[in-house]
């Protein structure tokens, strides 16, 4: 399993000034926690921190205790970040509190840095090695600090034990890239692994790892959907109350320090992540202070009244970040179950949807004109590299009418586009009825089909029974991020083993052709080079 994430929203993060002073102290030690970065388009709060000269001991203590109040309009469908379901962003956010791995981010940079390992390794640390047959082998030191939450150490037994159940073939989590390693091996503290060949991914295995001695014996799947194993975060499992909320209270065995003051963290006693489905009520209980911390869609109308709340104390500016929002077709069987005549498999109809949607006037309508629309999913993760590839898809609808009616003539039917997405999200509300007239001025018959985001994130999405359909990725940072989300597209990788729920050139797809063997060749080709060069022009053809 990766840290790639299927997002619910694009998410606005707001906490009250006054809060935020109390929730910086709960990052990790690595870095101050000023500023959270989640989504393509938000506004976030940023607390200056108190400018302090200290010439005399003991140190500036900060204080204990408090809880967080996170209001989110989704629940999670489990909590286990491995099986289906474990991939929507609502179980990464929880999970920050509990899960540990290889790697966590860097608040400021976005870069990855150590979590449960002294170092990240690499070629030039000799924790990479290329070995002469053709494979690579990592190894991980294991900080001898890190416990369970129960005082349990933390061993190279346990990421041995986290492999075996990935690649435990009864077990539906997704094996990719760990399918890949040939060999390894466990000591208490250091664990090595050899991979067939070499590739940059291995930036992204390890995420998660599981307490072998909690989790050995049990059934991975039904045991673990409504309750955690033990921690190895801040904090650690405490209640989930369905439809209401999941608490997480302090770990007294974190083995991580403030570096500032060398206090243990976390400074909270604990956070209560509140689902509250439709984004008003949200933030009607941001205003009344029931809540600290909310995400709401980016929706014009949202960002108004939360920049109005500002001379309240609220500090709200809205930024770019890793997630995207698309618009994506879906390619197998089960679409015609939503829409008859769905006519995805034809080029021409995509061309016509294509020039049909209006990228900007969704900026401005739904964004308030504060980001630009992306050109290329590359953009989401390094600007620098990207072609602008969907640029040629420009809002044209006299091509939209040309491709339309080639489409229809080709296929015989009325090749219609039925919409869906989830229902409780505003901004993909205000999505679905700007399509209306998008699609009206060109005579494509539209329908929409929204669902809540239970449905639509569950069975809806798992199954490919939908259309026209519109979510978001989160991905992961650096180079092995963007070699990673092509993943999502693999045509070897179809749910619920993989991640390509459109289902474009997998065994059941309506398109299969010299581009998708093309493009699962070109993403076997990534995963097997760690020369920075080679990546980059496999990663501009595959765009």
């Amino acid at each position: 399993m990766k840290r790639l994430w299927r997002s619910r929203k694009v998410g606005i993060l707001v906490v009250l000034t006054a809060f935020a002073l109390v929730a910086a102290a709960c990052g990790s030690g690595n870095q101050p926690a000023e500023t959270t970065t989640t989504s393509t388009t938000q506004a976030t709060t940023t607390t200056e921190p108190p400018t302090t000269t200290t010439t005399t001991e003991p140190k500036f203590e900060k204080p204990y205790g408090g809880e967080a109040i996170v209001a989110d309009d989704q629940e999670p469908p489990t909590l286990n970040p491995f099986v289906p379901g474990g991939d929507n962003f609502i179980v990464s956010i929880i999970g920050q509190g509990y899960f540990a791995g290889v790697q966590e981010v860097d608040g400021y940079t976005l870069e990855l840095v150590p979590e449960l390992v002294t170092e990240l390794p690499t070629v030039s640390n000799g924790g990479v090695t290329i070995n002469d047959d053709g494979t690579m082998t990592v190894t991980y030191q294991i900080r001898e600090e890190a416990v369970w939450e129960d005082g349990t150490p933390i061993t190279g037994h346990d990421f041995q034990f986290t492999l075996e159940t990935i690649l435990d073939p009864d077990l539906p989590i997704d094996k990719t890239n760990y399918e890949d390693i040939v060999a390894y091996e466990a000591t208490d503290k250091t664990f090595t692994y050899t991979l067939k060949a070499p590739t940059v991914l291995y930036e992204l295995l390890f995420g998660v790892i599981l307490p072998k001695h909690a989790v050995e014996g049990s059934d991975f799947v039904a045991d673990w959907n409504e309750k955690m194993w033990p921690s190895a975060g801040p904090f650690k499992f405490d209640e989930w109350k369905k439809g209401e909320f999941v608490r997480l209270v302090r770990n007294d065995n974190y083995w991580k320090t403030d570096p500032e003051t060398g206090q243990q963290l976390p400074y909270l006693d604990a956070v209560t992540f509140k689902f509250i489905p439709e984004t008003e009520s949200i933030i009607n209980a941001f205003k009344a202070r029931e809540v600290d911390i909310i995400q709401p869609p980016p929706a014009t109308e949202t960002i108004e009244q939360l920049q109005a709340l500002e001379p309240e104390g609220a500090r709200v500016e809205v930024l770019s970040g890793p997630v995207w929002e698309h618009l994506n077709f879906q390619f197998g069987p089960g679409r015609l179950e939503r829409n008859e005549n769905s006519c995805n498999d034809n080029l021409n109809m995509r061309k016509a949807v294509a020039h049909t949607i209006d990228k900007q006037l969704i900026v401005d309508e739904i964004l308030a004109g504060q980001v630009e629309p992306l050109d290329s999913y590359v953009d989401a993760f390094s600007p620098t590299l990207s072609q602008q590839a969907w640029a040629q898809y420009d809002h044209n609808v006299d091509k939209a009418k040309e491709f339309y009616a080639k489409a229809v003539e080709e296929t015989g039917k009325e090749c219609s586009v039925v919409f869906s997405t989830t229902s409780n999200n505003d901004a993909r509300v205000k999505l679905s009825e700007l399509f209306v007239g998008m699609f009206g001025a060109v005579g494509i018959p539209y329908e929409n089909q929204l669902e809540d985001s239970q449905i639509f994130f569950g069975e809806t999405l798992d199954n490919g029974k939908w259309d026209l359909g519109e979510w978001a990725w989160v991905g992961s940072p650096g180079l092995s991020g963007l070699v990673g989300i092509h993943d999502v597209f693999d045509p070897e990788s179809p749910p619920p083993d993989g991640s390509n729920y459109y289902r474009w050139g997998t065994e059941d797809s309506s398109v299969q052709d010299e581009n998708t063997a093309r493009f699962a060749e070109i993403r076997d080709a990534m995963n097997e080079t760690v020369d920075d060069a080679e990546l980059v022009a496999l990663i501009n053809e595959a765009e």
